[in-house]
């Protein structure tokens, strides 16, 4: 008995030493004078502006009349329509809480093709797909993140916050919610924290990041693009800040380095009872009462995810 009170009790101290060395983190790096950051080139700026694109579909009055309080931000091809389903139906399903909405680019063969009709078929029926006439590619990627950061400060302003989350990841919404309640309403980001992140200088990875692209040895912090979450004031600070960042083709690292001029730290978010990271971004086999205890899990296919949610939405309240 008095083994396991002991350590419960270094258990405590240990998850309390955590939550103040986040704390120290977080304020010294907030406090921490911030070189004042030059603007890049016209340009440069052009790739990822606003004003470089157009909208094809785009849904402007979906916030008009609500402020929700969590939006879900999904990134995918317009191919992926099995996904979208799957989504629907599960996490992303319509709440009075959340609103979950869809951002791509132009398939191939643009706006002639016919996936291109069976998307905006798709569009009218549900009406939470946002696309632009960029190319929808892996390269990419930060052209998208910042048309989502774009479109949300611009027309959902009032929401409080924000999950940007890929299309094969299971989120425990019910504990999401929950756990946001009592998180930082502003200035905030959280998710799978990279400290350690480097440049890949291999031409055969499909990280690869030339010298020319980034001459720096190591990255900023940066939260994990599989799933993360923030503040919702935290899109349109983070738009503003691509204008003193090059583009480069790794969206959650370029995340990172506009948090970096904005002087905002991503933080991580832990279980007071495991130490767990909450954000899983290793692909785990399903367990109602594991991931009950977690907020995303990765590699979840569109019936990978219809079958666990099936199970999981009826019984995670008895784990």
């Amino acid at each position: 008995m008095r083994t396991a009170y002991s350590w419960r009790l270094v258990k405590l101290l240990a998850v309390s030493a955590v939550f103040v060395l986040s704390a120290q983190i977080l304020t010294s790096t907030r406090s921490k004078h911030q070189p004042k950051p030059s603007p890049i080139t016209v340009a440069e700026y052009r790739v990822l502006s606003p004003e470089t694109y157009q909208y094809i579909i785009n849904h402007p009055a979906v916030c008009r009349d609500r402020s929700p309080f969590l939006v879900f931000m999904v990134p995918v091809t317009p191919q992926e329509v099995s996904a979208r389903e799957a989504i629907r139906k599960t996490w992303g399903a319509p709440g009075q809480d959340t609103l979950t909405l869809f951002y791509m680019g132009l398939p191939e063969g643009g706006q002639l093709s016919s996936i291109q009709d069976r998307l905006e078929d798709e569009s009218r029926k549900h009406a939470d797909i946002i696309q632009m006439n960029f190319q929808d590619s892996y390269q990419n990627l930060t052209i998208k993140t910042m048309m989502m950061m774009n479109w949300l400060a611009t027309h959902c302003p009032n929401a409080s916050y924000v999950m940007k989350v890929d299309a094969d990841i299971f989120v425990n919404v019910f504990y999401l919610i929950r756990w946001l309640r009592s998180s930082p309403q502003q200035g905030f980001i959280t998710g799978s924290v990279i400290n350690d992140g480097r440049p890949r200088r291999d031409r055969n990875s499909k990280w690869h990041i030339s010298e020319e692209q980034y001459p720096e040895d190591s990255f900023p912090p940066y939260v994990s693009g599989a799933g993360y979450v923030f503040s919702a004031d935290l899109a349109g600070r983070i738009s503003w800040a691509s204008r003193f960042v090059r583009m480069i083709p790794l969206e959650d690292v370029y995340v990172g380095l506009c948090l970096r001029v904005l002087g905002v730290r991503p933080v991580y978010s832990f279980s007071l009872l495991t130490l767990r990271n909450l954000f899983e971004i290793r692909n785990l086999e399903y367990n109602r009462c594991t991931f009950a205890k977690l907020m995303i899990v990765n590699g979840f296919n569109s019936s990978k995810l219809l079958h666990a949610w099936q199970d999981f939405s009826k019984g995670h309240t008895s784990c």
